[in-house]
Formats: structure tokens, C-alpha cells, sequence
């Protein structure tokens, strides 16, 4: 996907590090099954910030640059920091395409919303699990 849709690109530590589920004791499992859980989102789009279709971009590093792309999920490994990576590929998108970052990281969201990306936080990928008793 290409030309004018919009280009979504998920910072995988940050959003998978953004809910206390054991994540740690499993980065690449953890981030496989975040890459999983945005699949939908490359057809339907981010509820309250785009209509789908979509080109999802999931950007790893670290123990969980082994996870492969799906359907509907591009893989980009990050050789040296994610935060780069994802900076240039909104640098990349700047002038050509909408493109919306998903990360929590106050450094990196005025970064990218300098090439004119938006930011949004990780609950927007990712709810937080429901609290004991609700």
C-alpha cells in the first residue's frame, strides 16, 4: 500500500512495553503478538485517526528483531535504534503522505511530528487489560 494512504508506524518496544503483562520475560513473543493484534487495523484503519486501508509499519529492535512480517503488517528491524528508524521513515513520508507514529515517547513524537507526522499514544493499538473487578 502506497501513494495517498496513510502510513502507521508503530514503535513496538514502546507500545508492547506500555502494559505490564509479562512482556519481558518474552520480548519477541510479546512483540510478535502485538504484530498479530494490528493486522486489522492495515484494512479498517485507527479508530479516531484514519480510514482504512492503511500501510502498517511495525518497527522492532533489540531481542525482537527476528519477528517476520504478516499480511498486512510490514517488519522493519532496527540495526542500531528503533527511535532512528522510525524518525526517518516519517522523514521518509513528509511531503508525500499522511502518516500517523504510535509511540508514548515525548523525544521521539517531536521528532516526527517535526516532518509533519501526527502521534498518538499506545492505548490507541493497544487497550490497557481491564482492571480486576470491572
Amino acid at each position: 500500500m502506497t501513494g495517498d494512504s496513510t502510513l502507521v508506524i508503530v514503535d513496538a518496544a514502546n507500545v508492547v512495553g506500555s502494559v505490564p503483562d509479562g512482556w519481558w520475560r518474552d520480548r519477541h513473543g510479546a512483540a510478535e503478538r502485538l504484530r498479530d493484534s494490528l493486522v486489522p487495523y492495515a484494512a479498517e484503519g485507527i479508530p479516531g485517526h484514519t480510514t482504512g486501508p492503511v500501510e502498517l509499519v511495525l518497527v522492532v529492535e533489540g531481542a525482537a528483531r527476528q519477528v517476520v512480517p504478516v499480511p498486512g503488517v510490514r517488519v522493519e528491524a532496527a540495526s542500531g535504534s528503533g527511535d532512528d528508524l522510525i524518525a526517518g521513515l516519517a522523514a521518509a513520508a513528509h511531503g508525500v503522505r499522511p502518516c500517523l507514529v504510535v509511540t508514548a515517547d515525548r523525544g521521539l513524537r517531536q521528532r516526527c511530528e517535526a516532518y509533519g507526522a501526527r502521534c498518538t499514544g499506545p492505548r490507541t493499538v493497544r487497550p490497557l487489560p481491564p482492571s480486576p473487578g470491572t
